[in-house]
């Protein structure tokens, strides 16, 4: 293929005693014409390429039927109020409407928000909305071509009007209410560069303040001495603000709490002075606060400490209320009169009921395995709604009777979705290491193998990768093809240790578990090396790189999306810094050596066939900066020995992911399969 020109840099820099070439430095910089000029060229070979496949107009048929299907999601109840998100199916963002009850919510309730006023081409999105504790008022966050940045404004639910209260730079935290409505907390780096979502500079120092309704004079509540600290609140009822603060997303974390009175904020109250294990507040109750930590249990416990005595001087009486239990403690809420919490049993959810005292009331049903995307429920009701999901099946929406143990599925949508005949099989593969690493395998139901084969993976940050819906995935098993999902190291399904062994120094684990899972779809006569396809975002597409990298003949196909290629220069674009805790700093001699070892950018070899590769990212991409795209992309263009193609996808006016359109959706991911399954042999229809 004819590749754009892609002019290589004289930039070469010493780093720990390291020469490093950076010939494609200039990509850095988003506004300058030669980068613009770059990507505009790039999106115009990837067009024409795209377009003369044969299965991608079978694709965007599936995906834009898939994406089209009227749905809802799962009331949330606040103040006398339930809120739910959901689309006719036409819509390119989900509407949120309103109701006093939940019969008026099913018919249909009063839209409340909609994202198409936003914007006229529907690049605009809602991030959140949170009502207030008396029902009056709805926090909303508004994000703009999928940036991170997010402005935060103010409606009336009875009028459906905006208020006068604005805060035009927030990031990352969802409002978070004062206990009286008077006043909402939110996060933001007041030194921040143009926050438009195409700006890669790196952020300052952010701070969590308190906006109060009808003022502008919004009060500093918490600015840490360091870029990587962040704090998250949580507000509970009883007129408590709690802060859980870590470095970046460091799951290890420091606790505070604030007493809050008369819309005052109290003073600090160190619960957790040291960052030396997990802490999540899971409720609080006549001054106790639970929370769900991994401290002195890796796989999970409920603990509870007396804010109270604390607050006179005492220890706070810590104690345990629910141990820990042979599978991982998810997540887990006070409701009604005692605890719901979800659990994790190998790589899949299951709710249970507790009393107040931490004794097991049983195991709620929600029909077939899945993944429990949403739990919303008020502290003191007996009613909790939970949305359950599949890989091949979206959110279903249960009302949860916290008395009775009692789960009721809602309709909340004329959706006549189809599900696709699938059979689906818990596998495993044998690392490096000897560690056994289990991965999910999905195929048409009757189809001989072998098949051509979409592995995913993620292993990192203490995610869980369980059986989530994405609409891509039905879309490939009805083409004919198959699905693997690997549950690799670094990874949260198993535990603090699990998620420990592939952090740092330790990250090779996770490309070795992801290459054991290929290997294994081989042997066992899943699919072929010329057959396999590796996909991943994020972390995920810094995984398909390494992998790509360091095993070039592993797979016919590589599909990194957004992902962290540059793992030397990681640390200088927008909140990058924040990934130190868990990737490794470079600029820390150790740690430089095990990343320069697996940078995907750095890896990359002149003379070698590397797979076809379609490499997708956003133009506004504020979490992982499109610049890691740019310079892996050319670099491989560069680089490449064989016949495969090297292409770049750069949607425009889109970041990360959250937010984009379904139109864009869909088309992204048909572009995607349609790549896919041309380089494996996939011929749907």
């Amino acid at each position: 293929m004819r590749y754009p020109h892609s002019a290589r840099g004289p930039v070469v820099e010493t780093l720990h005693g390291v020469r490093v070439a950076d010939p494609y430095r200039w990509l850095e910089d988003p506004d300058s014409a030669q980068t613009k000029e770059w990507v505009a060229a790039q999106n115009a070979v990837t067009e024409e390429y795209l377009a003369g496949l044969a299965a991608r107009r079978w694709f965007r048929e599936q995906l834009s039927a898939i994406l089209g299907v009227p749905r809802a999601g799962v009331p949330r109840a606040c103040g006398g109020r339930y809120l739910l998100d959901r689309n006719d199916g036409s819509q390119d963002q989900d509407v949120v409407t309103v109701a006093d009850d939940l019969t008026a919510l099913a018919a249909g309730g009063r839209v409340l928000i909609d994202p198409a006023e936003f914007s006229s081409d529907g690049t605009a999105s809602l991030r959140a909305a949170v009502l207030s504790p008396d029902g009056k008022w709805v926090a909303y966050k508004v994000s703009e071509a999928g940036s991170d940045w997010t402005r935060l404004q103010v409606r009336a639910v009875d009028s459906g009007e905006d208020t006068g209260d604005v805060v035009s730079h927030a990031k990352f935290v969802d409002p978070v209410w004062m206990p009286d409505s008077s006043g909402f907390f939110y996060w933001t780096y007041p030194e921040h560069g143009r926050a438009a979502g195409d700006d890669p500079t790196a952020l300052g120092i952010g701070q969590l303040m308190l906006h109060r309704l009808g003022r502008d004079d919004d009060e500093l509540i918490y600015r840490p001495d360091n870029p990587r600290l962040r704090a998250s609140p949580y507000v509970f009822a009883e007129e408590w603000l709690i802060l859980t603060i870590a470095a970046g997303t460091e799951p290890k974390c420091l606790v505070q709490a604030r007493r809050l009175r008369g819309g005052a904020v109290g003073p600090v109250l160190h619960v957790v002075a040291e960052p030396q294990a997990r802490f999540e507040p899971s409720g609080l109750k006549d001054d106790v606060l639970y929370l769900h930590t991994d401290r002195e249990a890796p796989r999970g416990r409920l603990v509870s400490v007396d804010l109270g005595h604390l607050e006179s001087g005492g220890t706070g009486n810590w104690a345990e209320v629910i141990g820990e239990r042979d599978d991982i403690l998810d997540q887990v809420h006070r409701a009604g009169g005692g605890f719901i919490a979800v659990y994790l049993r190998d790589a899949q959810h299951c709710v249970l009921r507790f009393d107040a005292a931490g004794a097991e009331l049983g195991e709620v049903d929600l029909g077939e395995p899945g993944s429990v995307s949403e739990v919303h429920v008020e502290q003191d009701s007996e009613e909790c709604f939970v949305g359950v999901e599949s890989f091949v099946r979206r959110t279903r929406a249960y009302r949860l009777d916290l008395s009775t143990g009692r789960a009721d599925p809602l309709v909340l949508s004329d959706s006549t979705a189809s599900v696709p005949d699938v059979a689906v099989e818990r596998r495993s593969a044998t690392s490096a290491d000897g560690t056994t690493v289990p991965y999910f395998l999905l195929r048409p139901a009757g189809a001989g193998l072998p098949l051509p084969t979409l592995l995913y993976g993620y292993g990192g940050y203490n995610i869980a990768i369980t059986p989530a819906f994405k609409a891509a995935w039905p879309a490939w098993l009805a083409a004919g093809g198959a699905l693997a999902v690997a549950n690799l190291r670094g990874g949260g399904e198993y535990g603090a240790q699990w998620h420990e062994a592939g952090q740092r120094e330790r990250k090779q684990n996770v490309f070795d578990d992801f290459i054991a899972v290929g290997e294994h779809l081989i042997s066992t006569g899943v699919t072929t090396h010329g057959q396999l396809a590796l996909h991943g975002r994020s972390n995920g597409g810094l995984l398909v790189g390494a992998v790509m990298t360091q095993r070039p003949d592993l797979a016919a196909v590589a599909l990194p999306m957004v992902g962290v290629m540059d793992k030397l220069r990681f640390h200088k674009f927008t909140i990058g810094a924040a990934w130190i805790s868990e990737v490794g700093d470079p600029d820390v001699a150790e740690d430089f050596a095990f990343l320069h070892a697996y940078s995907p950018l750095h890896a990359l070899r002149p003379g070698t066939s590397y797979p076809a590769t379609l490499i997708l990212t956003g133009d506004h991409d504020d979490r992982v900066a499109p610049a890691h795209s740019y310079k892996f992309g050319a670099e491989l263009q560069h680089d490449q020995a064989g016949d495969a193609p090297v292409l770049l996808r750069i949607e425009a006016a889109t970041g990360h992911g959250l937010g984009k359109p379904k139109r864009m959706l869909a088309a992204e991911y048909a572009d995607m399969l349609a790549f896919a399954a041309e380089h494996t042999g996939l011929r749907p229809g």
